[in-house]
């Protein structure tokens, strides 16, 4: 936007904004519709309104990225050096709670494991003297 003129910017700026309140208003549109808020009895599956929600949210944040931020205006080298990092943390978020629910669910089953009883069928003593009384057949 710097070899541009002030009217110029100002315009590609307000469509952008423009554009990014028509995205948030699909969103919220989606995220009612699938939850049966506006439609009774309608429930999208939640694998389909990650998948919408997640693309919309990336291209939000692509188009504020390329544009409020200057990066799509940068050399390639620049651009990189920011992306990379965002990927690796993005990753890294990913991995964590990948390894937490891994953890939550191992620790589940060991606490599971240690309020087992043990011998819960073992015969009391009144059973004992029941069974001596009984005759042998």
């Amino acid at each position: 936007m710097g070899h541009m003129t002030y009217e110029q910017s100002k315009s590609v700026a307000l469509k952008l904004i423009i554009v990014l309140a028509v995205i948030t208003i699909l969103e919220v549109a989606i995220a009612l519709v699938g939850k049966g808020y506006i439609i009774e009895g309608f429930h999208a599956p939640i694998f389909v309104m990650a998948i919408l929600m997640i693309g919309l949210s990336l291209y939000k944040a692509y188009k504020i990225v390329y544009e409020f931020m200057h990066l799509g205006h940068e050399v390639p080298g620049l651009l990189k050096s920011v992306l990379l990092p965002v990927l690796l943390l993005v990753w890294a978020i990913i991995a964590f709670f990948w390894e937490g629910s891994d953890w939550n669910a191992r620790r589940t089953l060991i606490d599971n494991k240690n309020k087992e009883e043990v011998g819960v069928n073992t015969p009391t003593t009144m059973d004992i003297k029941q069974w001596e009384k009984e005759p042998l057949v």
